[in-house]
């Protein structure tokens, strides 16, 4: 395996970072590969292990590899799991399955889900999430619902959900686990059935609390999906804002084209 290039003129540790990025495109590094060591690296470009220890953590912060401690530093794998923007409400998936969208979407993907509930607490609502969900930005006007979710144990996307009180008080969306059909189903009781919604989508970097939950590499972003579902009125009953996991998630929509 060549990692030499005939560029010398670059600084060392960017001549070494686009050496070994060159073979992860090419396919001579695959995902889960093992890179050299430090001190390999340093050996083969003539350069001290510090000026390779840079080069590591250029490639870190692009996303393209990932140390684990006390084994070495790995391509990183190109996995998505994806997120299906309509197809995931459906009910007569959830009616069928008993299954929330979430738990479905990783069902089809062969995964095995894990929610894990952090909070459960009335609030007044940040101004974007009240604006959307027609409630005061004032008082505490809503639900909060705090959730991580996990596919085989790997932190997936941290989801922050807003209900109107009213609909919440008394029922079991004030529980950790909703029953059948997760919130929606309980929201189709109280008379919400939801026939649109709306999905604003943002990539930006991680807060630090959002980064240590999802164990997100140095470098990496996340995608925000801020989502309003509309009931058959078409009146908001439910805002939620999605933190994913950039290099794990991937959004597909299907949608009609209107006249």
């Amino acid at each position: 395996m060549n990692l030499h290039t005939a560029e010398e003129e670059r600084l060392p540790s960017r001549r070494i970072a686009d050496a070994v990025r060159g073979l992860i495109t090419a396919g001579e590094l695959s995902p889960g590969d093992k890179l050299p060591s430090e001190r390999e690296l340093a050996r083969r470009f003539s350069t001290a292990r510090n000026t390779a220890r840079e080069a590591i953590r250029l490639l870190t912060e692009e996303g393209l590899v990932t140390a684990q401690h006390g084994r070495g530093v790995f391509v990183r794998e190109k996995q998505r799991m994806f997120r299906w923007g309509s197809e995931r409400y459906s009910r007569r998936a959830y009616r069928e399955t008993g299954l929330t969208p979430f738990r479905l979407e990783m069902a089809r993907q062969g995964k095995t889900a894990r929610v894990e509930v952090t909070s459960i607490e009335q609030v007044t609502p940040p101004f974007d999430v009240a604006e959307r969900l027609m409630v005061s930005p004032e008082e505490p006007s809503a639900l909060r619902r705090c959730n991580a979710y996990y596919a085989d144990d790997e932190p997936l996307q941290v989801v922050t959900t807003y209900i109107r009180w009213e609909d919440a008080e008394g029922t079991a969306l004030l529980q950790p686990k909703t029953g059948p059909g997760g919130i929606y189903g309980r929201l189709e009781e109280r008379g919400h059935v939801m026939t649109t919604g709306q999905d604003e989508i943002f990539a930006r970097m991680a807060s630090h609390d959002e980064a240590k939950t999802l164990n997100l590499p140095s470098g990496v972003p996340v995608l925000e999906v801020l989502h309003t579902s509309l009931d058959q009125d078409g009146q908001p009953f439910e805002v939620s804002r999605f933190v994913h996991r950039a290099d794990r998630a991937g959004l597909v929509y299907n949608f009609p084209v209107e006249d």
